[in-house]
């Protein structure tokens, strides 16, 4: 649940959508997550504190415990695919891409 929990905060999957690839700085994940500093300041401090993420030269990016909850991840991402693919209740995918 604790997980659970710290996923579901605004922005916290979206920073470790944009830190699956290369490092990234402050601002530039700022303006890639469409946040401003303040919130992306408090998510990134939890994501720290849990180990997800850490700063290091060339800006923050995943750690390897941040890599395997990635990869655990996977298999919801291919469910959502599919789910959204249905449009249930109106849900429309390509606004959620």
């Amino acid at each position: 649940m604790v997980v659970l929990d710290l996923l579901g905060r605004r922005t916290a999957l979206r920073i470790l959508w944009e830190l699956r690839g290369a490092p990234m700085t402050f601002r530039a994940l700022q303006e890639a997550c469409e946040t401003n500093a303040r919130l992306l300041n408090t998510r990134l401090t939890e994501l720290k504190a849990t180990g997800l993420v850490e700063h290091a030269e060339g800006g923050y990016r995943m750690t390897d415990e941040g890599r395997r909850l990635e990869a655990a991840l996977q298999p919801l991402l291919g469910w959502a695919k599919q789910w959204a693919t249905r449009d249930p209740a109106g849900f429309d995918a390509a606004d959620h891409e």
